[in-house]
């Protein structure tokens, strides 16, 4: 079985748009796993024991101790104007083309629908990302080479 690179980014495209988290594929000569929105575990707090002189008491001993709990960070507001450009796979993100060559958008930036954003680097492959709305780049929320998920928000437009 052969799979080429129309055929992969029409195969991710189809699971992005549907509810399957877990797919492995495999042929003679490869084997593709795709997984995503996997639930993350909890980050477990370890809290030391408090190191005791003599043996507590029994009204001591039966005292639940407090443990304070940090609320996660709100997240940032976002404007109900903007659009988000989201990642339509797992892969590293890239502002140009090419090392040393000028990024394709910057904030400020007039786009159309069609017109290249950024490039998503997955299992070797560069794949350009084309904007979906015209609008005006507000904000680009990643820096170049950073890693990204699937849905996650790259940057945001200002539709025209």
């Amino acid at each position: 079985m052969q799979l080429d690179h129309d055929q992969l980014r029409a195969l991710l495209a189809l699971l992005g748009e549907s509810d399957i988290q877990e797919l492995c594929l495999e042929g003679d000569d490869f084997r593709l796993e795709v997984r995503r929105n996997l639930p993350a575990t909890a980050p477990v707090a370890m809290v030391p024991a408090p190191v005791l002189a003599s043996p507590p008491s029994p009204q001591a001993a039966a005292a639940p101790v407090a443990t304070p709990s940090v609320p996660p960070p709100a997240p940032p507001a976002v404007r109900s104007d903007l659009q988000a450009i989201t990642a339509p796979m797992v892969g590293t993100f890239y502002r140009s083309p090419a090392p040393g060559e000028p990024a394709f958008v910057e904030v400020g930036s007039r786009i159309s629908a069609g017109q290249p954003v950024c490039i998503l680097e997955a299992m070797k492959l560069m794949n350009e990302l084309e904007s979906e709305i015209s609008g005006e780049v507000v904000e680009i929320l990643l820096e170049n080479g950073t890693p990204v998920e699937f849905g996650q928000v790259l940057m945001r437009i200002k539709p025209a």
